[in-house]
């Protein structure tokens, strides 16, 4: 790290002081029902970007609390800039409005009802043309590599991703956690076998008696009480075993070299929760779905992403840049228009983890910088909500 003692990236400068790597303004339905005029404003307005999800209509409790803890937080990243919320009614539309606002960035509501689809959606695209060219006059700031949050989940993962894709982000941490970034990871049932680590990397005894009561919590009252048989197709999925994984044990150790060696988780957060407690590596209670999980830590206010994958798992996320690394020779090969960072030198002996995690690092600056990644370039736009459980 002696020649990135002064890495610098450049971002924009939000209103309650985050740096975001993105310039986004998004059009967010509030409700399944809205997402086809949150898309005809997208549609009107080029530059604007509408995220469509499935969900919205009579949630309640800690199901509905996520809900919006997604919404306000998607809307809250620091790599939007301004956001339009379109929802069937007012009341909820509003709260989301709200939420958003406390950042500082610019957002207006609109709501369907006694208006109808085409009176909102010509209200929301003149609302959105001004937010877009206000949203083009923001500048650059250079700011240190510190200012970012990086988050992780690996994906499709093989043999290679446990040897050296994964231990290519935990290396990058291990060096960013102590220069002061926030990073994350998760994917709770995927840590099963390895339970007893993952425990252990708790920066106290008792933050890691609350993260393996929350591991068993998942596994009780989720995996076991909702299992056929067993998770056979789901963990491991099909590609975990095809690239030679045949166990949830093996792929969970692999999935910890994301957090390095030397790292310590400081608190713990639930799907979609923003981190308190300052710098340093947090812990997620998300899902082991890609999509899901990495639309929850954009939620949270991460604007990279650092994403290992052995068999070529190609997700992206609308506001958050995915940065893929693979190790697999053939991924890498066959898939090479998904891949950032090809680290499968590590297998070769012609690099080593120290090398490839520098390589991330320096990715990552480049990403941060305006570089698009492949799941940008290729319009990979995976927004996609997690739901506790049925509707009301």
């Amino acid at each position: 790290m002696a020649a990135q003692s002064n890495l610098k990236v450049s971002g924009w400068r939000r209103g309650n002081g985050r740096i975001g790597v993105r310039n986004h303004v998004v059009i967010l339905p509030l409700d399944d029902l809205s997402n086809a005029a949150s898309e005809a404003v997208a549609n009107n307005i080029k530059g604007t970007l509408a995220l469509p999800h499935a969900y919205g209509r009579l949630q309640f409790g800690a199901d509905l609390d996520l809900f919006f803890r997604t919404m306000i937080g998607t809307g809250s990243n620091p790599n939007v800039a301004a956001a339009i919320v379109i929802g069937i009614e007012p009341g909820w539309t509003g709260r989301v409005v709200d939420g958003i606002a406390k950042t500082g960035k610019k957002v207006e509501g609109f709501a369907i009802e006694q208006h109808g689809d085409i009176n909102t959606i010509a209200a929301a695209s003149r609302r959105a043309k001004e937010f877009l060219q206000a949203a083009s006059e923001l500048r650059r700031e250079e700011c240190d590599i510190s200012e970012l949050w990086i988050s992780t989940k690996c994906g499709e993962s093989d043999t290679t991703t446990g040897l050296a894709s994964c231990p290519t982000v935990g290396n990058m941490y291990d060096k960013l956690i102590p220069r002061g970034i926030y990073g994350v990871f998760g994917e709770t049932s995927e840590i099963t076998g390895a339970e007893h680590v993952c425990k252990a990397r708790a920066a106290t005894p008792e933050l890691g008696e609350r993260w393996y009561k929350m591991w068993k919590a998942y596994e009780d009252e989720v995996i076991q009480a909702h299992k056929v048989d067993d998770l056979s197709e789901s963990q491991p999925t099909k590609g975990n075993i095809e690239g030679g994984l045949t166990t949830i044990e093996e792929k969970a150790f692999g999935n910890l070299e994301k957090i390095g060696r030397t790292c310590r988780y400081i608190d713990i957060l639930e799907p979609a929760e923003a981190p308190q407690k300052g710098p340093g590596l947090y812990y997620m209670d998300t899902s082991s779905a890609a999509a899901e999980c990495v639309t929850l830590m954009a939620a949270a206010g991460y604007v990279v992403h650092a994403f290992p994958t052995g068999q070529g798992n190609i997700v992206g996320n609308p506001i958050l840049p995915v940065i893929k690394i693979s190790a697999n020779p053939r991924t890498v090969r066959t898939m090479s228009e998904h891949i950032d960072l090809d680290v499968s030198g590590i297998l070769r002996r012609e690099l080593t983890i120290a090398g490839a995690g520098d390589a991330l690092i320096e990715m990552i600056v480049r990403t941060a910088r305006g570089r698009l990644t492949a799941n940008e370039v290729l319009d990979h736009r995976e927004f996609v909500m997690t739901k506790l459980y049925r509707s009301a």
